[in-house]
């Protein structure tokens, strides 16, 4: 396990914006998803031909307000997407169930079955091996379906996990506590990635979790970023840009 205190590289960034300056922006197209509690509002971000992976975003908690337009998870699904960062791949964004369009109601558990519905999509359009990435509750659904879900893991092949603000405990939204130790047997290359102001996550906490995962894993906090990267999103996609680079490319 690996723990970074992660700070923007200006000059890399210059050289990345010289690189990808003539590729094309992901064209937007809306997609229905079908889930086990009905249709499944997502949109795809498309990327270029040649993209190696595919990759999947998936938002916070709907009670609190989340959904797949969440401002982290846009600004994730830029970062591995659009054309100053890189990468250009396509990404798909989807609302749970009972958010947005997406039909069902909001349970919090049974929310693994919509997401291994994105991923059965994601593997049926491209055939390319699938990145995931997750912020809070959407990080917390994504681990624990991607990590312990068979069915899951028979729909795609999972090539790395990023958890934004993978919460240990909730605040507003009742007194959880989130269990992990699932992941001693993830061997997937995980990335944890906070900010060192979280509310719903002490460094410690996030630390103690990642030790306890099987490796490959990192964490990487963002000096002064709160749970929701408040003034340090371009930081956050600096280093989930970076570690995806360093895995797959």
């Amino acid at each position: 396990m690996t723990t970074t205190t992660s700070r923007p590289s200006p000059q890399a960034g210059v050289a990345t914006m010289q690189t990808v300056r003539s590729m094309p922006s992901g064209r937007l197209r809306s997609v229905d998803l079908a889930g086990p509690s009905g249709k499944l509002e997502a949109v795809l971000n498309e990327g270029l031909p040649q993209a190696p992976v595919a990759a999947l975003v998936c938002h916070p908690h709907p009670l609190g307000g989340g959904s797949m337009h969440n401002k982290v998870v846009y600004h994730a699904m830029k970062a591995m997407n659009a054309p100053e960062w890189g990468l250009g791949w396509p990404v798909l964004r989807f609302n749970f169930r009972g958010t947005g369009l997406s039909q069902g109601r909001h349970h919090g558990a049974a929310e693994t079955a919509d997401l291994e519905a994105a991923l059965r999509w994601l593997e049926n359009e491209y055939n390319l091996p699938i990145i995931v990435a997750g912020f809070s509750f959407g990080a917390a659904i994504a681990l624990d379906a991607c990590c312990r879900s068979e069915s899951a893991q028979d729909a795609a092949d999972i090539r790395a996990f990023a958890a934004l603000g993978l919460p240990v405990r909730s605040g507003a939204l009742g007194s959880k506590t989130y269990d992990y130790s699932f992941l001693a047997d993830c061997t997937i290359p995980k990335l944890f990635l906070s900010g060192d102001r979280d509310r719903y996550t002490s460094t410690t906490e996030l630390i103690q979790v990642a030790a306890a995962a099987a490796p490959p894993s990192q964490v990487a906090l963002v000096p002064g970023a709160d749970h929701f990267f408040t003034g340090h999103l371009e930081h956050m996609q600096t280093t989930l840009s970076g570690w995806l680079k360093e895995i797959v490319l």
